[in-house]
This record gives C-alpha cells, structure tokens and sequence, in this order.
C-alpha cells in the first residue's frame, strides 16, 4: 500500500537549525527505507527563500500502522521536533513510475 507523506517543519526561528541538527540521520535512514523499499521517492519542500521547510515522502508499507511503527516513530525529523505538522494520504504509484 502506498502512501504520500506530506511533513512540515516548524515555523519558529530554530526550526532550519533542529532540521539540520539531524539531517544526517535522517538522511541515513531514508537510504536504508529506500534500500528496503519502502521509499520510492523524496524530496525537500523549500520555502519562498529557497530554503528546506518540510518534505514529500511516497512510500509503501503494509499499512499506515506500519508506516508509523517501521518509520515515524523512529524517524529523526520527528525525534528531533523538525516535522510539526505531518499529513499522510492513501496514494497509488502509477505502473510505469514503480522501481
């Protein structure tokens, strides 16, 4: 089942500085998610100034239960209070975009 996951960061004046803080492991982890299949794609959302402020995950999992226990809970943008606000919908990959 796949899943578009929509995540905001703060809008503080620390939110860029948590983001960075933790990027590395965040991005350790999306490359591990990515090797295992369960991300299909990413990307960095940037604001007016050209500057990270959420992101744009899809991904597959087996459910949303499983998305949030295999990946949100541990999920360093969450840990480390980047993501404030995180949507998740339902999705369908279209057949000639699957790895």
């Amino acid at each position: 089942m796949q899943f578009i996951v929509l995540a905001y960061d703060g809008t503080d004046e620390k939110a860029l500085e948590r983001r960075m803080n933790v990027r590395e492991e965040h991005l350790k982890m999306a490359s591990e998610m990515h090797s295992r299949g369960k991300w299909l794609y990413a990307a960095a959302i940037l604001n007016e100034s050209g500057k990270m402020c959420g992101s744009m995950i899809v991904c597959d999992f087996e459910s949303i239960d499983d998305l949030k226990k295999e990946w949100l809970e541990k999920e360093p943008y969450v840990t480390g209070d980047v993501w404030r606000d995180i949507e998740i919908k339902q999705a369908m990959v279209a057949p000639f975009c699957k790895p």
